[in-house]
C-alpha cells in the first residue's frame, strides 16, 4: 500500500500552520513519495469528525496513513486511532478540550481562514462525543510535548499517554519550538 501522512490541525488553526508546512515541506524535499493530507478542518467538533472519519474511511483502503496531530488534532487523532488502529504522533496534545475550550464560548474567528463561527455548550457536547478514556495500543503514539506549553496542562498529556513512547522536554510552548527536529523520526515511526 501507499503511503500517506495525514496531518490534523488544532483549534483556529490551518493547513498553514507551521508544523504542518514543515510536515509537508519534509515530505516534498525528502520523501516524495509519502501522499500529504493536511485537509482544512471544519470549525464544529461534530462537522470536523464526520469529515475526518470520513476523508480516512475513504483512504485507508488504498494508503497506509500515518496520523500527525497537534493540539485539537492530536484528540482527534487520538479517536482515529481507536476507530481505524492507525499510528499517531500527537503533538502538544488537547486532552480535556470540552474543559478547556469553556473559556472560548462564543464569538471566534480563525486567524488563517476569517472564518467567522458561535462557539457554544453543545460544542463542548460534541467533543465529549468522542474523548477516548483510556489508550488501547500505546505502541502506536508517540507524545511530543514541551513542559512550557501557554495553553494546555503538560502533565495531562504526559499521564494520558503514559505507556506510549514519549519526548517530554522543558520549556517550549504551544507552537513546539523546534519542531523541524523531528519530521525524519515521524515519518519513520508512523512506518512511512
Amino acid at each position: 500500500m501507499k503511503p500517506l501522512l495525514l496531518y490534523i490541525h488544532g483549534f483556529n488553526s490551518s493547513p498553514k500552520s507551521m508544523k504542518a508546512t514543515m510536515m509537508a515541506e519534509y515530505c516534498h524535499q525528502h520523501r516524495p513519495d509519502i501522499r500529504v493530507e493536511i485537509p482544512q478542518m471544519p470549525c464544529y467538533p461534530a462537522e470536523a469528525a464526520a469529515f475526518i472519519d470520513q476523508l480516512v474511511d475513504s483512504l485507508c483502503g488504498e494508503y497506509r496513513i500515518g496520523l500527525v496531530g497537534s493540539s485539537l488534532g492530536g484528540y482527534i487523532s487520538t479517536w482515529l486511532n481507536r476507530r481505524y488502529q492507525l499510528p499517531a504522533v500527537v503533538v502538544n496534545p488537547a486532552v480535556k478540550p470540552y474543559e478547556l475550550l469553556v473559556d472560548y464560548l462564543g464569538s471566534q474567528e480563525n486567524p488563517y481562514t476569517g472564518e467567522q463561527y458561535l462557539l457554544e455548550a453543545k460544542h463542548m457536547d460534541e467533543l465529549k462525543q468522542i474523548d477516548v478514556p483510556d489508550i488501547g495500543n500505546p505502541s502506536s503514539f508517540w507524545l511530543l510535548q514541551q513542559e512550557g506549553d501557554e495553553i494546555l496542562d503538560y502533565r495531562q498529556a504526559v499521564e494520558k499517554y503514559a505507556a506510549c513512547r514519549q519526548t517530554v522536554e522543558p520549556d517550549g510552548d504551544h507552537s513546539f519550538v523546534g519542531f523541524e527536529r523531528f519530521p525524519s523520526e515521524i515519518i519513520k515511526f508512523l512506518g512511512l
